[in-house]
């Protein structure tokens, strides 16, 4: 039976300017000089995600044939496929996601670049059950990144970005848990300061969470990420006009990057993944992970510097390793990158 014809989604002007009419970018395979010309641009295709430090990471890794590791966060799979390559058809890698919509796309796109259930294995959980990926083995190999996905960023329907409007929602598992609208319904005005400042250092964390709850008393909604990031700048009022959009862009930021992570357990995940990772790594077993921003870098040092003095790796980087420039440039996204790498004893 042939394939039923679909019409490409129609849009108005000469560019289409919604994420869901961007279809020759929401499909690079098969568009691939479009996409090549949005990379070169500096920008990433819709609906997809640049990997990020993916050479410093495969050089500390030291990736051999017939080795067995983990992609604690699969995403769009840049850096599966990567490892993939140095595994040559030999060993196996498997993999954690919890976002139940994007991880079956990467695994049907490995698959079909000839990464089969022989050679990759994907595990629909947390990273935090990291130790449940492959019961009774212990990998040469781990690599947790731990940003989100631009795919994720781009599409308004999941939430994550406020500069398109959709569903204040930001879980990276829809299926489960609450949103952060509901999240901020439970939440009063202390509660909330508290959690910008905890979750992403927010300066004006009082002045937000005041002007939020008044919302919220009054009974009018902040469902949508568009009243949201409303309401940060109608907090931000007070500040000279001069300085106000750029304070109001990274108070934005911010604030859904605080909710994001408390409606994710994101710190509370890290926390276990750290806690179990020596446990599943071999005696010289290498781990790298990929941060994005100060609380996590503060955590994953902590973590394995006190591990470090336990006895249960044998080294640790002492400085993080960043995108260079050129990388920047070519994906903007990579800027707040910081990677930290361990070596078990």
């Amino acid at each position: 039976m042939e394939p039923e014809h679909k019409r490409r989604v129609r849009y108005a002007g000469t560019h289409p300017r919604r994420f869901e009419e961007k279809y020759k970018e929401l499909d690079p395979e098969k568009y691939q000089d479009e996409a090549e010309k949005i990379r070169r641009s500096g920008k990433t295709p819709a609906g997809t995600h640049v990997p990020i430090l993916v050479d410093e990471i495969l050089d500390f890794l030291r990736i051999q044939p017939g080795q067995i590791g983990l992609d604690a966060t699969l995403g769009y799979g840049g850096h599966s496929r990567r490892m993939l390559e140095q595994l040559n058809g030999q060993g196996h890698l498997y993999a954690c996601d919890v976002d139940p919509i994007e991880s079956e796309k990467t695994r049907l796109r490995l698959e079909r670049l000839g990464y089969g259930p022989e050679i990759f294995t994907l595990r629909r959980m947390n990273f935090a059950r990291l130790d449940e990926a492959a019961p009774g083995v212990r990998f040469d190999f781990v690599l947790a990144d731990l940003g989100v996905s631009s795919m994720q960023i781009d599409d308004p329907s999941r939430g994550f970005t406020f500069k398109a409007d959709g569903p204040l929602d930001l879980r990276l598992d829809p299926t489960s848990g609450v949103t952060a609208a509901q999240r901020l319904r439970e939440l009063d005005e202390e509660e909330l300061a508290d959690m910008l400042r905890e979750n992403a250092d927010e300066p004006y964390a009082d002045e937000i969470a005041r002007t939020v709850l008044k919302r919220l008393r009054h009974g009018d909604p902040v469902d949508t990420t568009k009243a949201l990031a409303a309401l940060v700048e109608q907090a931000l009022g007070f500040l000279p006009a001069a300085e106000r959009r750029e304070a109001v862009k990274k108070s934005c930021q911010r604030t859904f990057q605080a909710l994001r992570i408390d409606v994710n357990n994101e710190f509370e995940s890290l926390y276990s993944l750290l806690d179990k990772l020596p446990d599943v790594l071999k005696p010289g077993g290498r781990a790298a992970i990929l941060t994005f921003h100060s609380g996590e870098d503060r955590m994953v040092k902590k973590a394995f510097r006190q591990q470090l003095r336990a006895g249960l790796y044998s080294a640790c980087a002492d400085e993080v390793i960043r995108p260079g420039a050129a990388e920047c440039f070519r994906n903007p996204r990579a800027k707040p990158a910081k990677l930290r790498w361990a070596i078990r004893a």
